[in-house]
């Protein structure tokens, strides 16, 4: 995957930090909402680290690079860890988002409501089948593709998602591109050729279900009776 980038105004402030750190800021975000939803106002390194599947140590490693060192005896301060996190991913801005393909994961993500909360806003439907074109999904109508640069235009959109068969992902890449696309998710199968500048996140569900199998194939191996070495005595 091709790195992803921080708000501007977050760039200076952060200029190294690492990508490992990145991907995790957003489970701690998660966690520390839900630890505030609970009424928690403080919360100690193990205690977030917890909460967001992580060891402590990296944690504190992680939020470290933020500034963020918490207070010995307290832990750190919920609500402003929040805010610290929110502005390093650029969550101050809601951000509008793109989405092409509207099959049966578009409408999927397209009638998911999670990413209000979390700062997104899916502000367009394509698709390239007349027979899509009109379809009303929410408080959406499904556009053509050949819609999507006046569209991107007028809505300021900068984050596209790809939800499209891989045969037909790269051209809508490039079509997002051209419009003025800056950063796409990707959910087809296939890797994607972008331009300098411009930020890929794949998601494929099958390779996940791979590693997956990895494990359980690890797990029924690691169940097996041991085999005994050659010439070892089985009898009594």
């Amino acid at each position: 995957m091709s790195q992803q980038r921080t708000d501007s105004s977050a760039s200076p402030v952060f200029p190294d930090l690492p990508e490992a750190t990145v991907a995790r800021l957003p489970e701690y975000l998660r966690a520390l909402h839900s630890l505030a939803q609970e009424g928690h106002d403080t919360v100690s390194s193990e205690g977030l680290a917890t909460a967001a599947g992580v060891n402590s140590a990296k944690l504190r490693k992680d939020l470290s690079h933020l500034g963020s060192y918490g207070t010995r005896g307290v832990g750190y301060d919920v609500a402003l860890l929040i805010t610290q996190i929110e502005a390093v991913l650029g969550l101050t801005k809601h951000r509008k988002v793109a989405l092409v393909g509207i099959g049966n994961l578009g409408h999927a993500l397209a009638g998911y409501g999670g990413f209000a909360s979390r700062g997104f806003s899916i502000a367009a439907l394509f698709d390239a089948e007349r027979a899509q074109v009109g379809e009303r999904i929410g408080a959406l109508v499904v556009r053509h593709v050949d819609e999507l640069a006046e569209v991107v235009a007028a809505e300021d959109i900068s984050i596209g998602v790809i939800a499209t068969p891989a045969r037909a992902a790269q051209q809508v890449a490039d079509q997002l591109v051209r419009a003025g696309v800056t950063s796409i998710l990707n959910f087809a199968p296939c890797v994607l050729n972008v331009p300098s500048g411009v930020d890929v996140r794949k998601v494929d569900l099958a390779v996940e279900m791979q590693i997956l199998s990895f494990h359980e194939h690890r797990k029924a191996l690691t169940a097996l009776p041991a085999t005994p070495a050659a010439g070892e005595a089985t009898g009594s």
